[in-house]
């Protein structure tokens, strides 16, 4: 069986929340936000190994946070790009030539279930990319400058999650097609395979509100208000 390997894209700045430091390093209850989110990986069994990419100038209080945790299977922290693929491309080049699977998570989305982890190990273990999504329960309106333009059929829509999962081999490959080509914009990882490795299926693992990505101020809050309510831990 291939390796699993948990991947902590903790590289982001958080602008949009208008916080003084990276939202991945914001309290919520006694603790940081990943701390919340490396925890799930920790303590899942079908997780052998953990690398943690942040920005260079966070990485000794990465170091601190795994001192102070115990996390044993934190192996690598490395260095985070600009962009969030160039973050998944650290890890990429970190196993490369590993015959690995790369489990990747935002690291604010800390309250991820040990569910659904186990869904994307068994999912692995048969397909070689897994996403994770929720279905829309709002109307989707596609716009055109100011003005609808159209509204897609609801019932063949999801809202995309993390972690997203691969072979090695696929999302290597799927990278190096991409980075080549002139016309390549930022994508999340999966949208990456699914133009440059339309071959590869995509599996879809049933995720959860709870699963939520911090992005604005009341969405910590949000989070806060479930932790003190007892229903995430």
């Amino acid at each position: 069986m291939r390796t699993n390997i948990g991947v902590i894209l903790a590289g982001g700045t958080g602008n949009r929340l208008g916080a003084s430091i990276p939202k991945q390093f914001l309290k919520l209850g006694d603790r940081r936000v990943i701390e919340y989110t490396v925890d799930a990986f920790e303590k899942h069994p079908g997780i052998q190994e953990i690398a943690i990419v942040t920005h260079r100038e966070w990485r000794d209080l990465v170091h601190e946070l795994t001192e102070k945790n115990g996390w044993k299977k934190v192996h690598h922290i490395l260095d985070g790009g600009n962009e969030r693929y160039e973050s998944s491309m650290a890890a990429i080049r970190e196993y490369s030539g590993q015959d690995v699977n790369l489990i990747l998570h935002d690291a604010v989305r800390p309250f991820l279930s040990q569910r659904i982890l186990s869904d994307i190990c068994e999912a692995l273990l048969k397909y070689k990319a897994i996403d994770v999504t929720v279905p829309c329960t709002d109307t989707i309106v596609e716009v055109a400058g100011d003005c609808l333009a159209s509204i897609p059929d609801r019932s063949k829509l999801n809202r995309g999650q993390t972690p997203q999962a691969f072979r090695i081999d696929v999302i290597k490959d799927a990278y190096d097609r991409a980075l080549k080509d002139p016309a390549f914009k930022t994508s999340d990882d999966c949208g990456v395979v699914c133009r440059y490795r339309p071959d590869v299926p995509v599996f879809i693992v049933r995720g959860e509100e709870r699963n939520m990505k911090i992005t604005y101020p009341e969405d910590l809050a949000f989070l806060e208000l479930l932790l003190n309510q007892n229903e995430i831990l």
